[in-house]
């Protein structure tokens, strides 16, 4: 299947997904979509920053027992980032979805002091990139999750994590004990995850909202190439002017301000071991959502 075509099936297969308001009877929803831009983005064994947009489709709701999520980012890269047999930046899609069952729907109910919810998280990732490496990444994640009484939101998981992925270098290399010979294909050992996430609205002379999240994944064993990985660390915080609220009282439509990325150990390399510098992103970033 052509990448693009792909791209553009799942992109609509999830908005077909989201548009079915009956589909789990939500209580509330959010939709939004959004554009970031930063020119300090890094790749693994790439010594160059890279200049990359990013759009995305967001969607959440929440229902009696428990709230879905799911966030589409379509990612195109400069020339720093090429494509496979060149022609251009790179094109990249990452999906996640996960869907938080609350302790209500258990029959146990949980709420006290600075807990509004205890409840089990569990979805999955998926990813695919059209350069050299040929990045194909499916992941899944299970595991318990605290939700603190906030305005907004503040939701802390610790997952049980499984990662599937292909690296095209890796199939001309001996056999190793994660990936079978010849296919690319490689299993990663699973491993535990913490995953934090915050949506937190504030009034400082004007409307704001502090969002974000940050991954903490441990070691995963031994990548493709026999490299035993590194704990993985990935932050995403960003300061939200509510510009509609501020300009024409459309509370929660239009926001606008910095975000800031940090990753460790990217995709759990070994940073050290990286003379590229390409496995630690510090990235400022330019972002925009709309929401409906």
């Amino acid at each position: 299947m052509n990448f693009s075509f792909f791209v553009l099936f799942l992109i609509f297969s999830v908005v077909a997904f989201i548009s079915d308001q009956n589909l789990f009877a939500a209580d509330w929803s959010d939709t939004s979509i959004g554009d970031r831009y930063g020119a300090t983005y890094r790749e693994p064994t790439i010594a160059k920053d890279i200049k990359k947009n990013i759009v995305s489709l967001k969607h959440a709701s929440g229902y009696k027992y428990g709230s879905n999520f799911f966030n589409v980012d379509l990612l195109s890269s400069n020339a720093d980032d090429p494509a496979n047999g060149g022609g251009g930046g790179a094109l990249g899609i990452y999906l996640v979805y996960q869907h938080t069952f609350s302790g209500k729907a258990f029959g146990a109910p949980f709420q006290a002091g600075i807990v509004r919810d205890l409840g089990l998280a569990a979805g999955f990732d998926f990813g695919a990139k059209d350069d050299a490496f040929s990045s194909r990444v499916m992941k899944f994640a299970i595991g318990p999750k605290i939700s603190f009484e906030v305005p907004g939101f503040l939701d802390l998981a610790l997952v049980y994590l499984m990662e599937h992925n292909h690296n095209s270098f890796a199939a001309n290399f001996p056999t190793t004990e994660s990936r079978a010979h010849g296919s690319g294909d490689v299993k990663f050992s699973p491993t535990l995850a913490l995953q934090l996430a915050w949506g937190i609205p504030f009034e400082l002379g004007l409307p704001w909202k502090f969002q974000g999240f940050m991954n903490y994944v441990g070691a995963k064993g031994k990548d493709g190439n026999g490299v035993q990985t590194k704990p993985e660390t990935l932050l995403e915080a960003a300061l939200m002017l509510d510009l509609g609220q501020a300009i024409a009282a459309h509370k929660g439509t239009v926001y606008l301000g910095p975000q800031y990325q940090y990753w460790k150990n990217k995709f759990g390399n070994d940073s050290s071991l990286d003379s590229s510098g390409g496995c630690i992103a510090k990235v400022w970033q330019a972002s925009m959502e709309v929401h409906f």
